[in-house]
């Protein structure tokens, strides 16, 4: 069997979407499967007594984090733009991840659904934009339907609740057996660990 790595990811997390741009290629290296895991920080961040991105609430830790974004996006290759509104909603990015069965196909959705926020500067929670992110991983329009599918609300309400009984605080994290990495600069740690395992 595969080593595995779970990918845990908030579709507003800035730093999430390093991780995802760059985790496939990464684990592969390792010949580690990677599996997708999307969850809200919403309610993990309400648990902490906050009503928003710790990035807005502290504005010299968002001014820092917009810099280190430009800066490690730049020193990837990767296109920028910074979100408005920020954060975004990705309830409906998130449970269509969770609707996707075909692992290559989740993970190319989750990638345009990044690139469409983080590069192109546009907003997520838009229809417009997902059905643009499902016709690029080869889904049809029809299937933002599952956005409403009760099984599929329920399925993103357990991953929340999962991810908070699994310690998570914040995103990306990563998850080993019982080890956890929390932050894009961990990835490459957890993908160590798992190529262990």
């Amino acid at each position: 069997m595969q080593n595995r790595i779970q990918f845990w990811f908030e579709f507003a997390s800035t730093y999430s979407y390093l991780s995802a741009m760059r985790i496939e290629q990464a684990a592969a290296q390792q010949d580690v499967f990677v599996e997708w895991h999307p969850f809200l920080l919403g309610p993990i961040f309400a648990a902490q007594g906050w009503d928003n991105s710790p990035f807005n609430l502290y504005p010299a830790k968002g001014r820092y984090m917009w810099r280190d974004m430009e800066r490690l996006t730049a020193q990837r290759g990767l296109p920028f733009r910074q979100p408005d509104p920020f954060p975004q909603n990705g309830l409906k990015a998130a449970r269509l991840t969770l609707a996707i069965e075909d692992q290559a196909q989740k993970a190319r959705f989750v990638r345009a659904v990044y690139a469409a926020e983080f590069a192109q500067g546009r907003n997520v929670s838009d229809d417009a934009v997902l059905v643009d992110c499902l016709k690029s991983t080869d889904l049809p329009e029809s299937f933002l339907d599952r956005t409403q599918d009760p099984e599929i609300k329920s399925a993103l309400i357990e991953q929340t609740k999962s991810a908070q009984s699994k310690g998570l605080f914040g995103a990306p994290s990563f998850v080993v057996g019982d080890e956890l990495y929390w932050g894009d600069d961990r990835l490459d740690d957890a993908i160590r660990l798992a190529a262990k395992i």
